[in-house]
């Protein structure tokens, strides 16, 4: 624990709430609102103390426009801030050319300053490429938005990323702590409330807000789409081909002559190229069809199975929670949009 008591009080845990040009509101203000919650919300038998002191840093105080042009207030510049003990970097909106390093030379050495004094690092989403740049997640597992993760590993190729992963907490005293795919904030903020606060607290909080821990991981969210920057015309050619031949019997064997190559040079150009093989293409492929028809019919899981080109339901099930982490039924359950919202009308 980082509070540090004062006489018979015990000092909440200050919170430096990064705030740039890049950084998208709706996190930013989300983290800001439920780690100051405990006025509004006390857990329980909670102490009316907040345990955390929350404030939003910048490199300069006063109204800043975020990447959605609406303006936030920033309460201290980092050049007053001399000791803080949680760092988070919210969610940002990456250009169509990637993160640029080197625009904010302050904040990254003031980051790295800050955590030589024993800090806690953490980011939310894409938040991660700020703070990569201190060179203190090279060698470290982190997670990110997995719609940004080839455009990080390409900016910082030494960070160990996993985009299905929702939270992970490396570094020696658990200091470097991310946080992957859009509102997988909730599940940083709730982790750092139990971690800080107590699980009760976090539990409560999360009740009093809704929020939900993402358990399953993000495999369920991943849209399967398959590389197609590598040059290789064959195996493109392959990839058009089967975008809409999925479903058939012995595709593989189709693919290759297709092709017009060797089955063992068509398996080991399509792997070099796309990174997946053959085979374990075709069955994302139809992976993806099943995902969209649990969550736009009402057809059964064992006709699901056999329209996207599979004899065996049982194979089919097992596979699908193998890629996705959930069972077909639970993902439809998930992911269907409700009646209410199809109908446009009624509440729930």
């Amino acid at each position: 624990m980082s509070r540090e008591a004062t006489g018979a009080e015990i000092r909440p845990i200050h919170v430096s709430l990064v705030a740039i040009p890049d950084a998208v509101v709706s996190t930013l203000s989300g983290v800001f609102d439920v780690m100051n919650a405990f006025s509004v919300f006390p857990p329980p038998g909670a102490s009316k103390l907040q345990p955390f002191e929350v404030e939003i840093v910048g490199l300069e105080a006063g109204p800043l426009p975020l990447a959605s042009r609406v303006p936030m207030t920033v309460h201290r510049s980092i050049a007053e801030v001399e000791t803080t003990e949680i760092i988070i970097v919210p969610s940002i909106l990456l250009a169509t050319d990637g993160w640029e390093k080197g625009r904010y030379p302050e904040l990254v050495a003031w980051i790295g300053s800050m955590h030589d004094k024993g800090a806690l690092l953490c980011s939310a989403c894409s938040g991660i490429f700020l703070l990569a740049e201190t060179g203190l997640f090279d060698g470290a597992d982190a997670t990110v938005h997995f719609g940004y993760a080839d455009a990080f590993t390409r900016t910082f190729p030494r960070v160990r990323i996993h985009p299905e992963r929702v939270l992970v907490v490396s570094g020696s005293r658990e200091d470097l702590i991310t946080s992957g795919a859009s509102m997988t904030w909730h599940d940083l903020v709730l982790y750092l409330i139990a971690r800080h606060a107590g699980a009760a607290a976090a539990q409560a909080i999360a009740r009093s807000f809704a929020l939900q821990w993402h358990q399953d991981g993000l495999a369920p969210y991943i849209v399967f789409e398959g590389r197609r920057d590598h040059g290789d015309t064959a195996v493109r050619s392959a990839q058009d081909w089967i975008a809409s031949h999925f479903s058939i019997a012995n595709p593989l064997e189709e693919m290759i002559l297709h092709s017009g190559l060797t089955e063992r040079t068509f398996k080991r150009r399509f792997t070099s190229a796309t990174g997946v093989s053959p085979i374990g293409y075709v069955q994302r492929l139809r992976i993806e069809e099943a995902k969209r028809r649990l969550e736009r019919t009402d057809l059964s899981v064992d006709e699901i199975s056999w329209q996207v080109g599979y004899e065996e339901p049982a194979f089919f099930r097992r596979l699908f929670r193998r890629v996705t982490g959930l069972a077909p039924g639970a993902y439809r359950k998930r992911f269907r949009i409700p009646d209410y919202a199809r109908s446009g009308q009624g509440s729930h």
